[in-house]
């Protein structure tokens, strides 16, 4: 429920302003965003939204949350990450730097196998 009060502060925080409006064209949520409320706000600010529903034979667009769920998992795939060691954030920070570039070697690699 928690995250339900926090989807309208977090897009309008986006720092875009690379468009029409100052914040994204669509948005991507499971169903925990399920509200009619923050579907007519978000199409009120011009934001196409892609929400889940909770009872329907709708779909909720698993397909292209797997992409983020995978990155996320690969990052994982990094010990270091999974359970943090280090105790100065920059530290970390530089970890899980190295950890998206591994992830974006390996996804542009195109002599991978």
């Amino acid at each position: 429920m928690a995250d339900l009060c926090r989807l309208l502060p977090l897009v309008l925080s986006v720092p875009l302003g690379l468009g029409p409006t100052p914040w994204p064209c669509e948005l991507l949520a499971d169903r925990n965003y399920d509200s009619e409320l923050h579907r007519i706000v978000l199409r009120r600010l011009g934001i196409q939204a892609h929400i889940g529903r909770r009872v329907g034979p709708e779909c909720d667009r698993r397909r292209e949350r797997y992409v983020v769920e995978q990155t996320i998992a690969a990052v994982h795939h990094n010990r270091r990450l999974k359970l943090r060691y280090e105790k100065r954030a920059d530290t970390h920070q530089a970890f899980l730097t190295l950890a998206c570039i591994k992830v974006c070697w390996y996804r542009l690699d195109p002599n991978r196998g």
